[in-house]
């Protein structure tokens, strides 16, 4: 399983899903499932979330080994 970071990106920068995926080119759905773990992204979905906050994928993506 990925975890991620997006919601608490999201909370620095003052952003609502709407504007994430606006910027990402998904929608809003897309944005809250990805937050709550029922989706993963594509590799082309993370670079572009990532590059929003101005973070690596790996600062915003982890995997979950346990």
């Amino acid at each position: 399983m990925i975890k991620n970071r997006i919601k608490e990106y999201r909370a620095r920068y003052d952003m609502k899903q709407e504007e994430l995926a606006a910027r990402v080119g998904v929608r809003r759905e897309t944005i809250g499932n990805l937050e709550k773990g029922k989706y993963n992204p594509s590799l082309v979905l993370a670079w572009n979330i990532a590059k929003v906050f101005g973070v690596t994928i790996e600062e915003l993506f982890t995997m979950d080994e346990s």
